[in-house]
């Protein structure tokens, strides 16, 4: 499977700031660290129950690694290649609907 990852110097530099942010050291995924806004929050809810349970494990094992004051092994680490942006459809869905109400309550 070919990588989506983008190239050239913008590539490297979103790859330099996704390993700087440190969130992958916990096991993390980007969309993990997003905050809960109203579109986030609605995006959750219509999350598979799978991907839910996958995301507050995650969550919960990042807090528990963050209280003891250790990272996860090296090897466990959540590389830029298998962030997946789980919530992206999600997301884009819900800023659609928001829209498009905008957009009726002006007509």
């Amino acid at each position: 499977m070919a990588s989506t990852a983008p190239k050239g110097l913008a590539g490297a530099l979103r790859r330099w700031a996704w390993n700087y942010s440190g969130f992958n050291k916990y096991g993390l995924k980007y969309h993990d660290c997003l905050y809960e806004t109203i579109p986030v929050t609605e995006a959750l809810r219509r999350l598979p129950q799978k991907e839910t349970d996958e995301r507050n494990f995650r969550i919960v094992r990042a807090l528990q690694l963050s209280m003891q004051k250790v990272y996860l092994p090296k090897d466990q680490w959540m590389t830029y290649e298998q962030d997946d942006y789980y919530l992206k459809p999600y997301l884009e869905e819900v800023e659609r609907e928001i829209a498009e109400r905008a957009e009726w309550s002006r007509k």
